[in-house]
């Protein structure tokens, strides 16, 4: 059966209706489409005035005094400098995954870093068996590396009903990609390393692993420490961009802990009290510790990084001139060839069949967290470098090398983009059981709800034994909890075949009330009326005292006297103590959470994106069940 979503919208995550640009730029489709436009108008600056172009990125700026002063040029600046942030988001992003995400279970990195690593190579061998024989067979390393922020753009753009787990997929193997790719830059395209300063930089971030041991979290200690290893590095020949994807990948990611975030407050509640610097500051650090650092400095970062430092890196490095000549002479060159042919047929030809051959040598045991078709798609979509395949570029080549190089790296985006459009439309076209199995496989998913649903003690809406399940831990004075209620009844009034679950969280520290609240809930499902009272008490948030209790008891029909007993019955006061333990061992620590069929669910709370997770829940629910 699918899901009939009604007329109503519903709210973000925030509560709030995000503006249309807002939510865009959320995106990576947003990321995508700056970068391409800067790509677009260096090609266009290149084109109208190749001078100024060049003699703006060659321009040197110095950074010092006196004898201590570092010269670079501004696109060198670009090139190991900012783009240092770049593979420090990236670093980020995989640790987040791996602390947190389908990583957390170790043995899915199996896969993807074997993929990632021969989706490196095949397009190597690609590569050199083009260019055999010629001089720029040494320019390899511009053939193997995807571009993330483009990958998951193009992604976003042509992966339609592409299932939620591929992005995880293609992001871990383009984790695998750039660390490789550091290192044969490091090793291969690095000048002669002078060995002091290079050991002076791993000294450095020796240092750094005995602080994070130690705990030490003062963040700008790390960001001195990674900026001498920078500067060590940059002094040793070795492209110090390296330094961001090790910091990135040393970032802890942990979820908000109930019990920091309720300090947190206490700590608010004393500077409302008393507002003085001293207790500013408290609460400072008292919030910033209850989120990890990996989500704040990515919060901080990330926007910078999409819509600014690779704009730049693009602006500074994809100026080609494209005139009938030029373009001439570039496809009948090995550098252009090689790197198109590795890109679009040898970076899905790597990964692809790695996947398989991994899945048979495990004998099925490891699988893809997706279907075969979504893998393939995967596979085309990694065959957009760009970003780092650039950076290499510029190490290996010069003049009409280079040239040759970067018109080969833009064509490959382009054919690229398009193959993943053609993969994805073969799915869309297959039979509708073919294409789920296609799209979602039959691996198993991680749970990250921690007590499975008893439908003999929670309590339950819908049909007993429904393939989809969402659990919800609310706070019945919540206001976000009451906003995302209408969405939830829109849904079961959609899906016949999906069953609510109410857990309660009340977050006592800020909703005086919400405990007493889900006591009445539960004083009234004690005589078989629970969900009539969740409903007014959802509906009524700002009424939730005693005597409004009291009062709503009366109005359901309850044996109010009864209820009044059952109100601070132990049994009601265990009941709901086992929903807040099993909301801190799912590592629940806000209102509202959501699980759909045990996975965490991370969307907004309208009717549409609700939808499509059960939609996507109910369709792996299918392919189990055969």
């Amino acid at each position: 059966m699918e899901c009939s979503p009604g007329p109503y919208t519903g709210q973000s995550r925030r509560g709030a209706s995000p503006s249309p640009l807002r939510d865009f730029l959320r995106t990576e489709t947003g990321g995508a489409a700056v970068l391409a436009a800067t790509a677009l108008a260096a090609i266009v600056w290149a084109n109208l005035a190749a001078h100024t172009y060049a003699v703006f990125w060659d321009t040197r700026l110095y950074v010092g005094a006196g004898t201590h002063r570092l010269s670079l040029s501004l696109r060198e600046w670009v090139n190991s400098g900012l783009m240092t942030l770049f593979f420090f988001v990236a670093g980020l992003e995989a640790r987040r995954e791996f602390d947190m995400g389908e990583l957390r279970d170790r043995r899915r990195l199996i896969l993807p870093l074997a993929a990632g690593v021969t989706g490196m190579l095949v397009p190597v061998a690609v590569y050199l068996a083009v260019n055999a024989g010629h001089p720029s067979v040494h320019g390899w390393g511009a053939a193997m590396s995807t571009d993330t922020a483009l990958a998951l753009g193009v992604l976003a753009v042509t992966g339609g009903r592409m299932p939620s787990g591929l992005r995880a997929f293609l992001l871990t193997i383009t984790v695998v990609d750039d660390f490789v790719a550091l290192g044969v830059i490091t090793v291969a395209y690095s000048e002669r390393v002078v060995v002091p300063a290079l050991l002076a930089a791993l000294g450095v971030l020796g240092i750094v692993l005995l602080l994070r041991r130690l705990g030490v979290r003062r963040g700008p200690v790390y960001a001195l420490l990674a900026l001498v290893a920078w500067g060590a590095l940059l002094k040793s020949r070795v492209d110090p961009v390296v330094v961001g994807l090790a910091m990135g990948l040393l970032t802890y990611a942990y979820p908000a802990a109930r019990a920091d975030l309720e300090h947190a407050t206490g700590l608010f509640r004393l500077f409302r009290e008393q507002p003085t610097p001293e207790l500013e500051r408290s609460v400072r650090v008292g919030i910033a510790s209850a989120i990890s650092p990996n989500d704040r400095l990515q919060g901080l970062f990330h926007p910078w990084t999409s819509y600014v430092i690779v704009p730049l890196f693009a602006l500074a490095n994809a100026g080609i001139p494209l005139g009938a000549g030029e373009l001439g002479h570039a496809f009948t060159s090995p550098v252009t060839l090689g790197i198109l042919v590795a890109f679009v047929l040898g970076k899905p030809l790597g990964i692809v069949g790695a996947s398989v051959l991994t899945y048979v040598a495990s004998r099925g045991r490891i699988r893809p967290p997706v279907g075969w078709g979504a893998v393939t798609a995967g596979g085309a979509v990694a065959g957009t470098g760009f970003t780092v395949s650039l950076l290499i570029a510029t190490l290996a080549f010069e003049g009409d090398l280079l040239q040759d190089a970067k018109i080969g790296i833009l064509s490959a985006l382009v054919c690229s983009f398009l193959t993943s459009r053609l993969v994805g439309g073969l799915v869309a076209a297959l039979p509708s059981g073919l294409r789920q199995r296609a799209l979602l496989g039959d691996a198993e998913t991680v749970v990250d709800l921690a007590v499975a649903v008893d439908p003999d003690k929670d309590r339950v809406r819908g049909p007993r034994h429904a393939p989809v399940t969402i659990v919800e831990y609310g706070d019945y004075e919540c206001p976000y909890c009451g906003l995302a209620e209408p969405v939830v009844r829109e849904l079961l009034r959609g899906c016949g075949d999906v069953r609510y679950v109410w857990r309660h969280l009340p977050l006592r520290d800020i909703h005086p009330h919400a405990q007493l609240a889900a006591q009445g809930a539960e004083a009234a499902g004690a005589q078989g009326h629970y969900w009539d009272m969740h409903d007014l008490l959802l509906s009524h948030q700002g009424a939730l005292r005693f005597d409004h209790l009291r009062e709503y008891a009366g109005d359901i029909g309850l044996d109010v006297e009864r209820f009044e007993r059952d109100l601070r019955h132990p049994g009601v006061l265990a009941r709901i103590a086992e929903d807040v333990e099993s909301a801190d061992l799912s590592q629940v620590a806000g209102t509202p959470t959501f699980f759909v069929n045990g996975r965490r669910y991370h969307g907004a709370y309208d009717i549409a994106s609700l939808s499509a997770a059960v939609r996507a829940a109910r369709d792996r629910a299918a392919l189990a069940g055969h």
